[in-house]
Parts: structure tokens; sequence; C-alpha cells
């Protein structure tokens, strides 16, 4: 395997902790030291199909930004489907999905300068198939940059927990990145998870301030995970989605709470509300909701059905009630899309601007 090309494994504490957000703003960085970079995520438990390959959705996403001049069969070479760890518990094949890692690596590497690997999980992730991350890492021959959450104590046991697990496999930490923390105690912050990393032997890379923008679903992605219908052909659907508004009060009390960025989510038939969201699109653009979800699969009439598609704003039919739709909306997962290039923009700018970057390209160096 090629053990030449510079190379980075980026982990994280837990799940969603910022993995792929420091992934996507590191390699935007990464390139005015490393013109040609390449990426992989050797496991990835969230994939999409395309040409009936099964490729993680991080992958997409990165090749979709940086245009990365690889297949993404070889960025995404392993997927774990809903029957892999029973089949490989069954029959164990670890070399074979050691040699297929390599081998992608290899080929994503080709003619590149630096290779960023992304993980997928804390240090134990695949542990039961034999490919944790920190086993993937010793695998690639890769330093590792671990991700977590902002804070003091909670961040440093876990990372703590994780160093374990990596040090076991022989793997180096280069760092140790803050995500998400709250603006007015990045100061603070940084100072004491300094000291605390330092005790251990670990070095603070960055604190990334917290932005609310980045934890905001869009429409479109609402729309994908309730697997709703437009009824209409309103553009908007990139627009995010900053509050939420179930309307279940008289229609006059609830136009009080019509705001920029708000979804509404109401039954089909509340032809009251309805009309009231439709009156209140003739106020300024700024004002508007960024969208509406009729729930129950009910469809409005005709006449409403001709007001929504005149509609500024994208209506959606969902067949859940409202109470499923606004649960399923506050606990969805939140993945930055190839679409959304306002926070495409925002990531790399906070990463340039709140990462050492300088010190992970000399710590591979040595």
């Amino acid at each position: 395997m090629n053990t030449v090309t510079p190379r980075v494994f980026i982990a994280a504490t837990r799940q969603n902790d910022g993995k792929t957000t420091a992934s996507l703003g590191l390699i935007a960085a990464l390139q005015q030291y490393f013109p040609r970079v390449g990426y992989i995520k050797p496991v990835g438990q969230r994939f999409v199909e395309i040409e009936e390959q099964k490729i993680d959705e991080d992958t997409v996403l990165m090749d979709s930004v940086y245009r990365l001049n690889c297949p993404l069969v070889d960025m995404s070479p392993i997927a774990v489907e809903p029957d892999f760890t029973r089949k490989y518990l069954e029959s164990s094949n670890n070399e074979a999905l050691v040699r297929k890692i390599q081998k992608a690596f290899d080929r994503v590497a080709w003619e590149k300068d630096f290779v960023l690997c992304e993980g997928s999980g804390h240090a134990g992730v695949g542990s039961v198939f034999d490919l944790s991350n920190a086993q993937v890492a010793r695998i690639l021959g890769a330093k590792v940059v671990i991700v977590t959450q902002g804070g003091i104590g909670k961040p440093i046991d876990e990372v703590c927990l994780n160093q374990a697990l990596f040090e076991k496999e022989g793997v180096e930490i280069i760092g140790v990145i803050l995500n998400k923390v709250m603006g007015q105690k990045v100061d603070y912050i940084s100072d004491f998870a300094r000291r605390g990393l330092k005790r251990k032997g670990l070095e603070l890379l960055g604190v990334i301030p917290h932005q609310r923008v980045l934890s905001c679903p869009t429409i479109e992605s609402i729309r994908d995970e309730l697997q709703a219908e437009s009824l209409n052909t309103a553009s908007g659907l990139h627009a995010l989605v900053e509050d939420v508004l179930v309307g279940a009060m008289g229609a006059q009390n609830a136009a009080t709470y019509f705001k920029r960025g708000a979804l509404l989510i109401t039954p089909g038939d509340r032809d009251d509300i309805l009309l009231a969201a439709c009156t209140s699109m003739d106020s300024s653009v700024n004002d508007r909701l960024a969208g509406i979800v009729l729930t129950g699969g009910l469809r409005p009439g005709d006449a409403l059905m001709n007001m929504i598609r005149a509609m500024p704003v994208p209506v959606l039919l969902a067949q859940e009630d409202s109470y499923e739709v606004a649960a399923r909306v506050h606990d969805l997962t939140v993945k930055t899309r190839p679409t959304d290039a306002e926070k495409i923009a925002l990531i790399r700018d906070l990463i340039a601007k709140n990462v050492n970057v300088p010190l992970i390209v000399e710590a591979l160096k040595t």
C-alpha cells in the first residue's frame, strides 16, 4: 500500500460532533499546502445508490464540492448495510476487507499530494467487524485529528476514551478540534480546554464557534425525510428552516407567529390557517414563511389548491399527523448537502479562521 502520500484521519468522540464539517473545511484549507487533495471514507454507514453502487453520502458531498477526480467507489470502499455485521460474524473476511480498503486508498492517492481520510464516529465504531476507526487509521498509517463538541470536562473525558483505543493500535493523535462552542464562551473554553488537553499530552488545534445556521434543515431535506409530496413548484427548497410552528390554534392567533424562516405544520383540512398563510404571502419577502407542511394526508379542496400552486414558498403534503411530523423535523439529523452553498462557504471560512492548519501540516512531517 502507498505509504508516501501524506494523510490524516478525522475521527470524532460521538456521532454528529462535526466530523464531516471539519473534513469539508479542512480540504479547502489544506489545498493551500497540497494543491491536489484526495478523500476517502473507508467505512460508511449512511449511503445512497449511484449506478448500482452504495456510496457514502459524505463522499458524494466531498466529490460534489471539490471535484476530486477519483471514482466514487474508491472513495467509499465499504458500505455497512443492515445485514453487514451479521454476515461478517457468520464468516469473518477481515483480510479481504483490509485489502479492499488498502487498494481503494492507493487509487485515491494516485497523483495526489495529500489524502484526507474520514472516519465514521468514535474510535471504537466498527469494532464488531474488526474495522474500528482506530484499526482503520492503523491500516492506513494515518495520524488522527479528533473532533468533539464544545465544553471542558465532558469533551476531554470522551477524548481520553478515544485516545486509549488509538494508542492501543499504535496510532498517533495530532490534536483535538472543539466544535459548536457558544460564541461568548470561546475564549474561556479555549484557555481551559488547552490546559486540560495538555495534561493528557494532546494539542488543542482549534475551537469552532457554534453557528445555528449549520443546524438548520432545508425544506428539501425535510421533504426527503418525510417522503412528502410537493404541492407546488415554488422555488425555495434550499431555504433554511429556523423555527417550527404547529398550526393547532385559531387562524388569527396562528398568523401572529408567521415569520421569516418558520415552517408551518398544520393539518391539510385547516382551511382557515391555510387562508391566513396565503394572505401573509402578500407581505414583504423578508417576512415570509420558509414553507408549509400539510399533514394527515389531507389534500385541500380545489379552490385552496389553486392558491397553493400560486404560493411563492414550497408547500408539502405528508401522510403522518402533525405531532409525528413535528417530532421528525425536530429529530432530523442535519447533514450538509452539495446544494447548501451558504453553509459550505461558512464552513470553509470557520475552519480557515479557527483551526491551526499549519500545526497539522507540521505534524505530518515527523
